[in-house]
C-alpha cells in the first residue's frame, strides 16, 4: 500500500491506498489503540479483487493532522463519522463499502445509518456500534464493568499522564487483553506503536473516553449530528455484521443489535477471534468486505 495524504475542512488526514483507482471504492477504519497495520493483509486481498482500497488513520493517530490549532481535539463520535464523509468527499468518492471496528467501525456505522446513499455496503464488528449517550450513565454487568477499567482510569487526570506517559505499556496491554487468544499480539504491536504517538493522541483519546459519558462537552460543529444519533437511526444498507468469539471487552452480543439494522444482513461468528478482528482474521474480514462487491 502506499501512503498519501488528503485535505477535509478540518484535518489534513494520511492515509494508505492499494488498488486501481477506478475500482469500486472501499473505505477500512480501524479503531484505538490501532492503526492501518489492522489492514495490512486485508486491503491487498480485497484490491486484488479490483478494488480501490483507502485505509486512513484516524484523527489523533499517524500522520493524521489538525489544520487549526485552535479546533477542539474531540473523539466524539460525531466527528469521527463526518471525518468519514469529508474523506470521501475529498477523494470525490460518490459511495463506497465502509468497513471498520471499534472506533472505524462506529462511524462507518453512524454514516451508513444517516448518510446511506454514501454507502453501499457496511461491515461493522459487534453490530450497531452507536453511543447510546443517554444512557451512559447506566451501569452495565459487572463482568463487562471490570473489562471498561481504561474508560474509567481515562476519566481521571491521573488516567490522562498515565495514557502520556505510558502510552506504549499501556496500549500492549489493551492489545494483549482484548485478544487473549491472540498470540501475535505483542509480535504486531510494534509496527503500529509509533502512530499512537501523534501530537494529538492523548487529547482525542481522553476526550473520547470522557464525552461518552456525559463528562466532557463535544465540539458544537458536530452538534446537529449528534442530535441525529441519538434518535437511534436504522441501517438500511446491506451489511455483514462480524461478532467476535473471544473478545476480551466485554459487552452484549451482536444479536442483540439485529433490530437495528432492517436491510440485507448477515451475522458471522469468529470463533477464537479477539478485538482486532482485521489484524486476527484478515481472510474472514477481506471475505465479508467482498461479499458486498459483488
Amino acid at each position: 500500500m502506499g501512503t498519501k495524504r488528503v485535505t477535509t475542512p478540518v484535518l489534513e488526514i494520511e492515509y494508505e491506498h492499494a488498488g486501481e483507482a477506478g475500482g469500486p471504492p472501499v473505505v477500512l477504519l480501524h479503531g484505538f489503540p490501532y492503526d492501518v497495520r489492522a489492514y495490512g493483509e486485508v486491503a491487498p486481498v480485497v484490491a486484488a479483487g479490483g478494488a480501490s482500497v483507502y485505509v486512513p488513520y484516524l484523527r489523533g493517530f499517524g500522520g493524521t493532522r489538525f489544520l487549526d490549532d485552535a479546533t477542539p481535539r474531540s473523539g466524539q463520535q460525531a466527528a469521527l463519522a463526518q471525518d468519514l464523509l469529508e474523506f470521501m468527499d475529498a477523494l470525490g468518492l460518490e459511495n463506497a463499502v465502509v468497513a471498520g471496528y471499534d472506533w472505524g467501525g462506529r462511524a462507518a456505522c453512524i454514516a451508513a445509518a444517516l448518510r446511506p446513499e454514501r454507502v453501499r455496503g457496511l461491515v461493522s464488528v459487534d453490530g450497531y456500534n452507536v453511543q447510546n449517550l443517554a444512557r451512559a450513565g447506566e451501569p452495565a454487568p459487572p463482568e463487562w464493568e471490570r473489562t471498561y477499567w481504561y474508560q474509567y482510569y481515562f476519566h481521571s487526570e491521573r488516567g490522562r499522564r498515565g495514557l502520556t506517559e505510558n502510552r506504549d505499556e499501556l496500549c500492549a496491554l489493551l492489545w494483549r487483553t482484548w485478544s487473549p487468544t491472540w498470540t501475535g499480539a505483542d509480535a504486531a504491536f510494534p509496527a503500529s506503536a509509533p502512530s499512537l504517538h501523534n501530537p494529538d493522541f492523548v487529547d482525542v483519546v481522553i476526550h473520547s473516553y470522557r464525552h461518552r459519558f456525559g463528562l466532557a462537552e463535544g465540539d458544537p460543529r458536530y452538534q446537529a449530528l449528534e442530535d441525529l444519533i441519538a434518535k437511534e437511526p436504522a441501517i438500511t444498507v446491506p451489511a455483514v455484521v462480524l461478532e467476535s468469539g473471544d473478545d476480551g471487552v466485554g459487552g452484549p452480543g451482536a444479536e442483540g443489535d439485529r433490530e437495528y439494522f432492517t436491510g440485507p444482513y448477515e451475522h458471522r461468528v469468529l470463533p477464537g477471534v479477539g478485538h482486532n478482528v482485521p489484524q486476527e482474521a484478515p481472510e474472514a474480514f477481506a471475505a465479508a468486505v467482498a461479499s458486498l462487491l459483488r
